[in-house]
């Protein structure tokens, strides 16, 4: 028999994080410790308000239930929990984690025995300029050759001159440029702000527009000059007909995913197969999960071998993170086996 309980958790930001949606200082977060034999698995239920489908008011009352019937085993779980992808993501998790042989190596390779590493991106959030450019230099100090920008905050004037900057200074060849402006831009002048974003040989932009409008995101998509991912597009899309209905639709360069947003491994996987079928290409991200929920998502990507610059690079984010082996040196995400979990902090 088995026995379950969860626990919420709020993480805070070392400083207030900066997006087209808000800012944030606080993150809440759930965790699910599963007991078996004397065995103990861990994983994460993480939400973003306002943004996650399964921001809901039932959402603690569905974590009782599954408290109270952990018992069916994950794959009835799953089934009941289609509409809700941070709990798939979690239970997941936690039963990968019971049957490990360590608690924490979920997906045993080269990653988690520190003998590879993964790159990732370094994100620099909004603010005013100086902040910006301030965030800029400290990546490219610590070794980034990949760059990730939030947009669409502040005057894109000045967004514009930050990137002119920055490839004044840096090649193509040196740093790779991302922009995320979460939907911040207006359907009747996204076209002309890619052309614009285009001139700075930027890798990609995520998600120009809002999610939903999707015959105006595939026209931007088939005249873009400048490759666009698509990111909270993909939120509450459940079924593998509709996932390949939307790409077909939209025809999007790339798809970004993150498992607590995307129905957990089994969800991502799906919007893998179906984008690899139509030649799309993606990439992982976390979802500023805690480093349990971190540590699972780097894992997993890494035994998918694509070695294009991931969105992992957030653990170093709040100031009540759990220790863990997971760190980032010169661009890259290491796991220092030298370096011991300590998850007191849920006790």
């Amino acid at each position: 028999m088995m026995r379950a309980e969860y626990k919420q958790y709020v993480l805070e930001f070392k400083r207030p994080s900066g997006t087209s949606r808000g800012v944030m200082s606080t993150k809440e977060t759930w965790f699910i410790v599963i007991e078996s034999d004397g065995k103990t698995g861990i994983g994460e239920f993480g939400i973003l308000r306002g943004l996650s489908i399964d921001d809901r008011p039932d959402y603690e009352d569905k974590l009782k239930w599954i408290c109270h019937n952990i018992n069916l085993g994950l794959e009835n779980l799953l089934a009941q929990l289609i509409e809700y992808p941070s709990i798939q993501f979690g239970l997941e998790t936690a039963f990968k984690s019971l049957k490990s042989t360590d608690q924490f190596q979920l997906f045993p390779s080269q990653f988690s025995r520190g003998e590879d590493s993964i790159p990732i991106n370094g994100l620099v959030w909004m603010g005013d300029d100086d902040f910006m450019r301030s965030q800029i230099k400290d990546k490219i100090k610590a070794g980034f050759s990949c760059i990730k920008l939030k947009i669409g905050a502040i005057d894109f004037q000045t967004e514009i001159d930050i990137l002119k900057s920055i490839r004044q200074e840096f090649s193509v060849s040196d740093i790779e440029l991302r922009v995320d402006a979460n939907g911040a831009f207006s359907p009747n002048d996204a076209l002309e702000k890619l052309k614009r974003l285009s001139e700075y040989q930027l890798h990609s932009i995520e998600q120009p527009i809002k999610a939903k409008q999707f015959h105006k995101m595939a026209q931007l998509c088939s005249e873009t000059p400048l490759p666009i991912a698509l990111d909270e597009e993909l939120i509450g899309v459940f079924c593998k007909e509709k996932r390949q209905e939307l790409l077909q639709t939209i025809k999007p360069q790339y798809i970004i995913l993150k498992p607590s947003l995307v129905g957990g491994f089994k969800g991502s996987q799906e919007w893998i197969d179906s984008a690899e079928t139509l030649n799309i290409n993606w990439w992982i991200t976390s979802a500023l999960e805690s480093n349990i929920g971190l540590n699972a998502i780097a894992q997993w990507t890494y035994i998918l071998k694509n070695r294009r610059p991931q969105g992992l690079g957030t653990g170093s984010l709040f100031t009540n993170n759990f220790i863990s082996p997971l760190s980032v040196k010169n661009g890259t995400l290491h796991y220092d086996l030298k370096q011991h979990w300590n998850v007191n902090l849920l006790k």
